[in-house]
């Protein structure tokens, strides 16, 4: 029911794959006007079937007032733990646990195709949006429910689907051409602003030292980047102080050009 992009870090790269995960995604999705499942997707049981009479300037007009910052409730069967166990876990059980609305925002919705029910649209989101509480709630304003059917992702951060590799793909590929894929450690945390500095200030920072960088750049996390260019981490800029948060191993020595990975996972 669900395909697209899978971005993959081997190495010292995991050590930034967070900052992708917490990074805007894109979607395709189709919804199934009319019927409304127990998880809101194709997986679960049909619990309500209604005819379907909206037109397309109606669900242009709906769609519009999704756009924006918002909350949204979370889905019981989601992976969000409660007391260590996961929501899906207890409705699983037949419990529903109280659950808190999350802020989420809305970049982008856009209506792609509608016919015979169903209905694709694109979604550029943030993190932790659940497309298919999204379908719900366009069904429930549309008048008539809605479940989501297919979900494709096609962009995470600053990688898209459109540069990705199938994995029938990759198995036939040699090894030097599986590596010539590979993307640069920093292309995990490729939304962060840069910061260049001279190699003392990189060394200082690579000692645990932090560093005072008066009132120029914005505050928050920054990519790092020292001698000759080189990607050696991320750190924090707060009231005029820079510090590292999270450092390469080696850094003074590891490349940071094109398909350059630290301890790659697998070897010819």
């Amino acid at each position: 029911m669900a395909d697209g992009l899978l971005p993959i870090g081997f190495g010292e790269a995991t050590k930034f794959s967070q900052f992708l995960l917490d990074a805007d995604k894109r979607y395709l999705a189709t919804l199934q006007l009319g019927t409304v499942t127990t998880t809101g997707d194709a997986e679960g049981a049909v619990t309500e079937v209604r005819p379907v009479s909206v037109l397309r300037d109606r669900i242009d007009e709906v769609l519009q007032k999704f756009m924006g910052p918002q909350r949204q409730l979370p889905p019981m069967h989601a992976a969000i733990k409660v007391g260590g166990k996961p929501l899906y876990a207890y409705a699983r059980a037949g419990v529903t646990i109280e659950r808190e609305a999350r802020s989420i925002n809305i970049d982008l919705i856009q209506l792609i195709d509608f016919k015979e029910e169903k209905l694709i649209i694109r979604v550029s989101c943030s993190k932790g949006t659940y497309i298919r509480v999204l379908a719900e709630d366009i069904g429930k304003m549309l008048g008539c429910g809605a479940h989501l059917t297919v979900l494709r992702r096609e962009k995470a951060g600053s990688l898209s689907l459109d540069n990705a590799v199938s994995i029938a793909e990759l198995e036939a590929m040699s090894m030097p051409q599986r590596m010539e894929k590979m993307l640069p450690v920093d292309t995990f945390a490729a939304g962060l602003p840069r910061l260049d500095m001279a190699e003392d200030v990189e060394r200082r920072l690579l000692m645990g030292q932090q560093v005072d960088w008066g009132q120029s750049g914005l505050p928050g996390l920054h990519r790092l980047y020292g001698t000759g260019g080189a990607f050696f981490g991320v750190g924090e800029l707060a009231g005029g102080v820079l510090r590292a948060r999270r450092l390469l191993a080696g850094s003074a020595t590891t490349p940071s050009g094109p398909n350059s990975l630290s301890n790659p996972a697998v070897r010819e």
